[in-house]
């Protein structure tokens, strides 16, 4: 399992599982904040991460805008589609990523990509170059641990952390696979669906964290749905992190009828922030 630092690439570089550990050793659970690269440009997207850094974030998804997404809802959808005709390509994740990591070094910073990306760039050039950027590795949402024999590969070889998805629909032989597979943490969507926010979070998710730990996985970070700190408290007591994502970028974008900005995305995680850290942690 991936841990602490890497060898053989950024000695500095910080893993979504060390962020994890350390925020449950102080007694709470990790907050996990996504924004897309490029939205609404290169730059402020870039300032809006370091903002979600400085304002609590123990871990920084940066998304890669993709044309054709399976996972994501209207919010983050649009801005993709945002980002993408604004010009943002590939390269300007890594370019993102290194970014980030100089601004907020204390921060493990992983991609969220669908596999497409991925497999145009070349499985190990896309790899070696995020190793290289300083990031800790990728989520995959659509890509399962049975198909993904080129990227286990190439993880392995550049010290990158893995991050692979459960649903409450997965059977136990796919929640074992998943758990094995993974190292920085496991993803578990809380609802079947796409991203967005909700009134409240799906009443399956602490069986699926239950049923996922029983499966194997050493952490479980629990994503989709949460907007609210009063939803990021409730989380944080069965799970190891809490990730949020279509409330930043509409925090962001300044949709929800107040000012946008990276100011307003910074502020926003550091009320999810308090809310992760207010009483309790989670529960094993």
């Amino acid at each position: 399992m991936t841990t602490g630092t890497r060898p053989g690439t950024d000695a500095r570089t910080r893993t979504a599982a060390q962020a994890v550990d350390d925020a449950l050793a102080d007694g709470r659970a990790a907050l996990v904040g996504y924004l897309p690269v490029g939205f609404p440009d290169l730059d402020t997207s870039v300032e809006a991460m370091v903002a979600l850094a400085r304002n609590g974030c123990d871990v920084l998804e940066v998304g890669v805008p993709y044309s054709d997404p399976v996972m994501d809802g209207p919010v983050i959808a649009a801005a993709a589609h945002e980002a993408l005709a604004g010009g943002t390509r590939v390269a300007h994740v890594f370019e993102a990523v290194r970014a980030v990591r100089e601004a907020a070094p204390d921060t493990a910073v992983l991609v969220m990509t669908y596999w497409n990306p991925v497999a145009r760039t070349g499985v190990d050039a896309f790899a070696r170059r995020l190793a290289d950027a300083g990031g800790a590795g990728l989520i995959t949402p659509d890509l399962v641990p049975d198909e993904a024999g080129e990227w286990l590969a190439a993880s392995e070889a550049h010290g990158l952390e893995r991050v692979f998805l459960v649903a409450p629909s997965s059977s136990p032989a796919r929640l074992r696979s998943t758990a094995a597979a993974s190292t920085g943490f496991t993803y578990a969507a809380s609802t079947m669906g796409v991203t967005g926010e909700r009134t409240s979070v799906g009443a399956g998710a602490a069986d699926l964290v239950r049923r996922t730990r029983e499966a194997g996985a050493a952490r479980v970070c629990v994503g989709l749905g949460v907007s609210t700190p009063e939803q990021a408290h409730e989380v944080a007591a069965f799970a190891d992190g809490v990730i949020v994502g279509s409330a930043l970028v509409r925090a962001l974008a300044g949709s929800d009828g107040g000012p946008g900005g990276a100011t307003a995305a910074g502020a926003l995680a550091g009320r999810l922030a308090a809310g992760v850290r207010r009483g309790g942690g989670a529960a094993g």
